[in-house]
Parts: C-alpha cells; structure tokens; sequence
C-alpha cells in the first residue's frame, strides 16, 4: 500500500522542480533570468528572453526587461505601436509570430528591427501579452541561430512562453490591484478627489520621462525605471488620512495646520505596509521604491523637507524624481487657490530651486525635454468639472 511507502527516504525526493521559481518571492526579473536559464537548457541556441510593456493611454511600447546583462539591444527603447506595423500585426492576429531568419524580412527602416539586427539575432518568436483580454506587452524569444524554431521546438516554446506572460501579468496586476486599492479606500473614506486623475496621469509622465533622461548616468535599468512610472500616482497616499478641513482648505494653511499636513508622508508609508500585508501583496517587485517615493517625495536637497530632514543624496532617487515631476504639474495646473502658471514660469522657478530644495539632475533632465512636457500635457487636459 502506498502509505506503507517510507516518507525519509531521500531518494523519494531526488527530482528537483525546475521551475518552483514560478511560485517564489523573488523579482520578476529574477524568474525571467531563471525562465531563460531553464528554456536554454533544453534549446541552448536561446540567446534572449526580453519583455515589453504597452501604455494604451499614449499607444507607447516600453521597454520593460531582459535574461541578459547590460547592453541589451532594446535597452531604454520605447515608440509608438502605431509606428511598428509588424507588431501591430501580431497584436491583431492575437498569436505568436515566428521568424526563422530575421535577414530576408527586416525592415531596416524600424528601430527595433535595426537593433536586434546589429546585436547579431537572426531568429524570432515573439508572443502578444493580454491581461484579462487587454494588451500589456509583448514577450521576445531571439536566437543568434537561423532556422531553429521548428514544429517541436514551437510546441514547448509555446509552454515556456505563456508561463513567462502569466507572471509579467500577475505582477502588473499586483500593482494595478494596490493602485485601485488606494483610489477606492480614497472614496470610501471621504468619496473626494484632491488631486484629478490627470494630475496623476501627467506627473506620472514627467517622472518616466525624467528616469529615462537619467538612465545612462546613473544606470538605471528599464525595470527600475517602469516601477517609478507605476508607483508615482501613489506618493500622496497618506493624505487619506488628513482630515478634509485641512486637505481641501482653500486658502493658506496655519502653522498648526501645515504640521498635520506634513504628517501625510508618514501615513502613506504605514498605509503602503498594512495593505501589501493585508492583501497578500508584500512580494509586489520594488516595493521599497513605493515605499520611498511616498515617504520622501517631500525631502529637500538642503535637509530642510519632511518627515526626516534628509539631505541630498541621502534622499532616495525615485522620490527625487517624483518630487520634481510633483511640482511642476502643481505649478502648471489650476487649482481653487491659484491659477495656472505658463510652462516658462514654471521651469524658470524650478531652475531657482534645483541644487537647493529639488534634485539638481531631475530638474536639468525635465528641463531638456520640453517637447515631450508638452505632448504629455497635451495628452493629458485637464477635464472641466
């Protein structure tokens, strides 16, 4: 009988489980370097398993992350979809593409086509990510090889591939969970909107834009730099917790007043910490970066910002960041207290403020890409209400 089988026998657990990193508490990076590492021992000639993101409010494909080292060819890339039409292909036909030599159908004019060329893959199979039947990306499985993706080798791909979109998907959904967490505990708390949703959509722009901008200098890879996109709509979480008398005052706030107010900084970090325990989201990938742009979005180079009186680089980078993109969408929106300031004005008071109260780098790089401020605030208008 078979409960009469010995339990310590060892050689009963002999089989290792090749893909338990699937159910892990790792990073998602972590799982696709281990995903690849187990798809090339069985077809070595997979050189790459890279991921990219689709942002349906702007129609931008980003690139997202990769199995390999730096250098990758599709590093910091990102265009419109509508001007990739082979991708778009893919898209509508809802089903993976398959290239066994990239050479006799490039089209040298696109710039992802010309990088993977130049990097030396010479075959492609490239699967269409959907959450809940909406597009999110696309996963890449390249090949320095031409001709190796026969019937067999699709067959298995096919496995490896969708397990790699199920977890980029639940990890997308994560966050998108604790983003509509927020918003709603926000409604239920007090059903009001301090901040629009386009306030929120445009700063969370600047701040990609301005991540990108600093990529090369301070080395961020593009996994960083999306979680700052995904997390910055959160930075002002805490303020949940102000009472409305305070938070939709009107006027100038007294000193008493500004002293509960600064405390939203703090409350957004327990906030941060009771909901990713409480609904079972503590292994969201770079929650720490949350975690920090909601603490110190508020921080001021000179050591003069709140809650800890951090200075310089001391503050981390992501919230340096945020505070910049934070500050000139405040400056640039309407609110009951003040008007809209011009894109000129604004710029030139963060100017007067870089190396002082904001991040000298995030200001320069905000300031370098002006056209791009401004597609994104044409993008992204304010509704009348």
């Amino acid at each position: 009988m078979e409960n009469d089988i010995p339990m310590d026998n060892d050689e009963h657990f002999a089989h290792r489980d090749n893909l338990d990193f699937i159910s892990g508490s790792g990073s998602l990076r972590g799982k696709v370097v281990a995903a690849h590492d187990v798809v090339r021992r069985r077809f070595d000639f997979i050189a790459r398993i890279a991921l990219t993101l689709y942002d349906s409010e702007t129609g931008v494909l980003k690139a997202y992350l990769h199995s390999g080292p730096q250098g990758d060819p599709l590093e910091h890339y990102q265009a419109l979809l509508e001007n990739a039409p082979s991708l778009k292909e893919i898209l509508k036909r809802g089903r993976p593409r398959v290239i066994n030599n990239l050479v006799t159908v490039q089209d040298r004019s696109h710039e992802h086509t010309r990088r993977i060329g130049r990097h030396g893959y010479a075959a492609s199979y490239t699967l269409p990510m959907f959450n809940n039947g909406d597009f999110i990306g696309f996963l890449f499985l390249n090949s320095r090889e031409a001709n190796v993706f026969t019937e067999d080798v699709l067959e298995q791909l096919d496995i490896y591939g969708h397990l790699i979109a199920l977890m980029v998907t639940s990890e997308i959904a994560a966050v998108h969970t604790l983003a509509a967490m927020v918003k709603a505990t926000g409604h239920i708390t007090h059903q009001r909107d301090p901040e629009t949703g386009s306030h929120l959509d445009r700063m969370s722009r600047f701040s990609l834009l301005i991540a990108n901008a600093l990529s090369e200098k301070n080395e961020l890879d593009d996994d960083y730099i999306q979680h700052v996109f995904m997390f910055s709509p959160l930075h002002d979480i805490g303020k949940i917790g102000i009472p409305d008398h305070i938070l939709l005052k009107p006027g100038k706030l007294s000193e008493e007043e500004m002293v509960v107010m600064k405390t939203h900084a703090e409350k957004g970090r327990e906030m941060i910490d009771d909901l990713l325990v409480s609904f079972g989201l503590e292994n969201v990938a770079h929650v720490d970066i949350l975690r920090n742009i909601a603490s110190y979005h508020h921080e001021s180079i000179n050591g003069s910002g709140y809650p800890d009186s951090r200075r310089g680089e001391d503050i981390p980078l992501e919230a340096r960041i945020v505070a910049v993109a934070d500050v000139f969408d405040a400056l640039t929106s309407r609110r009951s207290y003040k008007e809209a300031w011009t894109n000129e004005e604004a710029f030139a008071t963060l100017q007067q403020l870089a190396g002082d109260k904001l991040d000298q780098d995030c200001v320069d790089a905000l300031l370098a890409n002006q056209q791009q401020v401004e597609e994104i605030q044409r993008q992204f208008k304010e509704s009348t209400r």
